[in-house]
């Protein structure tokens, strides 16, 4: 995936990573971290620019968050549930992602729009239960926009400012997501322990 990946943005330059993000918002197993780093080092031997890097990948990035946003105007969880029940693997998504967007959204509520951005998968998905909760769009658009170019603008950065060695940094962020993967897993059990403490007593 990897090649096909930098195939097209050496072709196809800001439009072929402006759509390989909105792609990546909505098909999960595109890793963003290949395309931002990969593209932060592009710079260094062709005429693409940092900042114009990081306008199309943040164009890109909005773009598809938005239509997982309308997506979750239309949805519920028990649709939500069928459609990873039919698609999930090959989205890489199970019903216990689903779950968790939906909870983190419920219990921090807007901000969690922002933070969730720079969080493996959970960046996409959470998305879709804030048009579940029919969050105010405006405000949607601006958390969005503003985790996203932070997201961008670091990697794109780090891809720019290493060079040839790109590949280390993305093989850098496979351990940031398994380390945040085990930290979700970790909370997710202790929420569990205390929500069958309180339930006993």
């Amino acid at each position: 995936m990897e090649n096909w990946i930098t195939n097209i943005m050496e072709q196809f330059g800001y439009i072929g990573i402006f759509m390989l993000i909105m792609l990546e918002n909505l098909f999960p197993p595109i890793p963003s971290e290949v395309i931002l780093t990969f593209g932060g080092f592009m710079t260094t031997y062709t005429k693409l620019s940092v900042f114009g890097l990081v306008v199309a990948s943040s164009v890109g990035s909005v773009a598809g968050a938005i239509i997982l946003y309308g997506i979750g105007l239309l949805l519920d969880v028990r649709r939500l549930e069928k459609i990873v029940e039919k698609w999930g693997s090959i989205l890489r998504l199970t019903k216990k992602d689903i779950h968790k967007a939906n909870d983190w959204f419920s219990k921090y509520g807007a901000w969690t729009v922002f933070f969730c951005r720079f969080i493996p998968l959970i960046r996409s998905l959470i998305s879709i239960p804030a048009g579940m909760a029919h969050m105010n769009f405006g405000i949607f658009v601006l958390l969005t926009t503003l985790g996203t170019v932070i997201w961008n603008v670091v990697l794109i950065n780090i891809g720019a400012a290493v060079g040839g060695a790109w590949g280390t940094i993305v093989g850098f962020m496979d351990m940031y997501s398994n380390v945040v993967y085990i930290v979700l897993a970790l909370l997710l059990i202790v929420f569990a322990v205390l929500f069958i403490r309180k339930r006993v007593k």
